[in-house]
C-alpha cells in the first residue's frame, strides 16, 4: 500500500484478518450508528419472537462503514451460520443457484458488492427471496421444461456503495434498507481504543483522539491509521502512541489534520487551480491527475462532500470557500453562478 492510498476505505486483503479479530460480535458491542443498531435490534427481535428467519436486509453507504461487521452480527444474533460471497464472484446463473441449493434454514447469505450482480443472476434470485423457491430450466430447444424446486428459509444481506445501480425488481425485495454514514470523532475514538487494547499497543487519550480526528469518519481507515502510529512509535519512539508520536507520524504519512490525504488533495488543487474552481465533470478531473473516476467517486468524493469541501451540481463539481480555507488559496469573490 502507498503513502497516497493509506486512507482508503477499501479493505487491503492483508487486513482482511485482523479485521476479523477486532469486530464487534454483537449489536451491544458496535459503537456508532446508532439509529441502525437500534432499527435492527427491534427488526431481529421481531423475527425471533415470531421465530422466523429475518427479513432480506440491505446496507448501503461509502466503503469501511461496517457493512460486512453488521451481516456478521445479525448471523450471530439470530444464532444462524452465514455465508459470505460477492456479486463480482457470481458470474453465471449456475453459480448462484450452487449457493442456494446449498443453504441451511435460517442460514444469513451475505453478498457484499451486490450492485455488480449480472441480469441473468438477478433472475434466479428473485424468485429464491421471494419464494424461497430455485427455477431451474432442464433440456433446450422445444423440449425444455421449468422444474421449481423448494429452499430452506433464509435471508439474504446485500451490501453495496451505490444503491441507484442496484435494480428496481432487486430493491424491493429487501424489506429492510439502511444507510451507514460516517462515525463521529467519540465513536471513532472508542473504536481506536479498543483496538489498541486488543493489539497491546499503549495508547494516551491524545493519541488516540488525533488518530481518531483523521480516521475520515471510517473505522477502517482510523484502524489502519492506528496499526501505521504503533510502527512509528515502536521504531522512533518508545512504543507509547501520544499526541507528538501520533502527529509526526500521520505527517509523514500525508494526512493532515482533517484526513485528507495527497490524493484528496490533488483532486481539490485539480478544480481550483486547473478549472477556475469548476464546475468540472469526474471524468475531466480524473484525466487531469491520472487518477480512474471510480477512486475519485467511492474514495474521495464522499469524505469531501462530507466535510463541505466539495459540491456536486448539474453541469459538475466545484470547489467551495471551505476547500480554498483548507488549502490557504484566496476564495475568487466574484460570483461563480448558481445553478438550479
Amino acid at each position: 500500500m502507498t503513502e497516497r492510498q493509506i486512507v482508503s476505505p477499501q479493505a487491503e486483503p492483508e487486513e482482511v484478518a485482523l479485521d476479523r479479530t477486532l469486530r464487534p460480535q454483537r449489536l451491544d458491542d458496535l459503537i456508532g450508528q446508532d439509529r441502525v443498531r437500534e432499527n435492527l435490534r427491534i427488526l431481529i427481535e421481531a423475527a425471533k419472537q415470531r421465530q422466523e428467519p429475518l427479513e432480506h436486509t440491505m446496507f448501503y453507504g461509502p466503503p469501511g462503514l461496517g457493512k460486512t461487521t453488521l451481516a456478521h452480527i445479525i448471523a450471530n444474533e439470530m444464532g444462524a451460520p452465514i455465508r459470505v460471497t460477492a456479486g463480482p464472484s457470481i458470474e453465471r446463473a449456475g453459480d448462484l443457484a450452487a449457493i442456494l441449493s446449498n443453504l441451511h434454514e435460517n442460514e444469513v447469505l451475505f453478498i457484499d458488492e451486490i450492485h455488480r450482480l449480472g441480469k441473468v443472476v438477478e433472475e434466479i434470485l428473485y424468485p429464491a427471496m421471494e419464494d424461497f423457491a430455485l427455477d431451474l430450466v432442464i433440456g433446450q430447444g422445444p423440449g425444455a421444461r421449468t422444474v421449481r424446486l423448494s429452499l430452506p428459509h433464509f435471508t439474504v444481506v446485500g451490501a453495496t456503495t451505490r444503491l441507484a445501480l442496484l435494480s428496481a425488481p432487486l430493491r424491493t425485495r429487501f424489506g429492510a434498507t439502511y444507510r451507514l454514514d460516517f462515525y463521529e470523532q467519540a465513536a471513532l475514538e472508542y473504536i481506536v481504543d479498543r483496538a489498541a487494547r486488543a493489539l497491546n499497543v499503549p495508547l494516551e487519550p491524545e493519541g488516540r483522539a488525533e488518530i481518531a480526528r483523521r480516521g475520515r469518519g471510517t473505522p477502517r481507515v482510523a484502524l489502519r491509521l492506528l496499526r501505521r502510529v504503533r510502527d512509528y512509535a515502536q521504531v522512533r519512539g518508545d512504543g507509547v502512541i501520544n499526541s507528538t508520536i501520533a502527529g509526526e507520524a500521520l505527517a509523514l504519512l500525508e494526512v493532515d489534520h482533517c484526513g485528507l490525504d495527497d490524493l484528496d488533495r490533488r483532486v481539490l488543487h485539480a478544480i481550483i487551480e486547473k478549472f477556475g474552481g469548476g464546475p468540472v465533470g469526474l471524468e475531466t478531473i480524473a484525466a487531469s491527475i491520472g487518477e480512474a473516476a471510480d477512486t475519485i467517486m467511492d474514495v474521495v468524493e464522499p469524505y469531501l462532500l462530507q466535510l463541505g469541501f466539495l459540491d456536486r451540481t448539474p453541469r459538475g463539481r466545484m470547489a467551495t470557500q471551505l476547500a480554498y480555507t483548507h488549502l490557504n488559496i484566496p476564495y475568487p469573490r466574484t460570483e461563480q453562478g448558481t445553478l438550479f
